[in-house]
């Protein structure tokens, strides 16, 4: 098979994936999750890994995983757990952009793309560490999307994994507040000022970054 056709295949092979995971993704819930997890016993939490890196190739919303991990797991070994997930999937998701799946991302990303490969030669993984921090783009659509550009994948996977860490952290924990308060637990209220606290602290530093690059002039 050439390698064109191999491209156009893999393209199809994912447009399909993810429609299909769209369709299902009402489907899946804590419950289920909690079932898979402790029915895989010590493989669990590789299983987690697995399932939220596939659901981030597949475009599915993170926000659902990171918030069940912080449930099944607690708050630190949540936290590694959904880190390691996110940025697993992120990669796949940079390789297949960069190497196989190029066309298709290029019609999903559109005009965004432009933008993106201006910042990464202007800053390299700086800009990737403001991205990650600061949502500008669809956190799904920005792991295909940087594919494109030239950071180094090496570069792309450290930026990530370190500036995705807060966020992750704070949804986390946001999880965790949720099953404790679910659970009547005395300790809820606290957790869930925690919780709120890291919370506010992403979305303090989100914004000072976003006023300090306009005040710079770098978007």
């Amino acid at each position: 098979m050439k390698p064109i056709h191999k491209r156009i295949l893999l393209a199809l092979i994912l447009a399909l994936g993810i429609t299909v995971a769209i369709f299902y993704r009402d489907d899946l819930d804590v419950r289920q999750l909690n079932q898979w997890v402790e029915s895989a016993g010590w493989a669990g939490p590789l299983l987690f890994m697995s399932l939220y890196a596939l659901a981030t190739v597949l475009f599915l919303p993170g926000s659902l995983l990171t918030l069940a991990g912080g449930a099944l797991f607690g708050p630190v070994w949540g936290t590694l757990y959904n880190l390691g997930g996110a940025t697993i999937g992120a990669a796949l998701a940079f390789i297949l952009a960069r190497y196989l799946a190029g066309d298709w991302v290029e019609r999903k990303a559109s005009g965004r793309l432009g933008q993106l490969r201006k910042g990464v030669e202007k800053e390299g993984w700086r800009f990737v560490a403001f991205v990650r921090l600061v949502p500008l783009f669809p956190f799904n659509l920005l792991n295909y999307a940087l594919g494109l550009t030239r950071i180094s994948f090496y570069q792309y996977v450290l930026a990530s994994w370190v500036f995705m860490l807060p966020g992750a952290l704070a949804y986390t924990w946001l999880g965790y507040a949720g099953r404790e308060a679910a659970a009547g637990s005395r300790e809820s209220i606290q957790q869930g000022l925690i919780a709120l606290a890291l919370l506010a602290c992403v979305i303090y530093l989100s914004r000072w970054l976003s006023r300090r690059r306009n005040k710079n002039g770098l978007e």
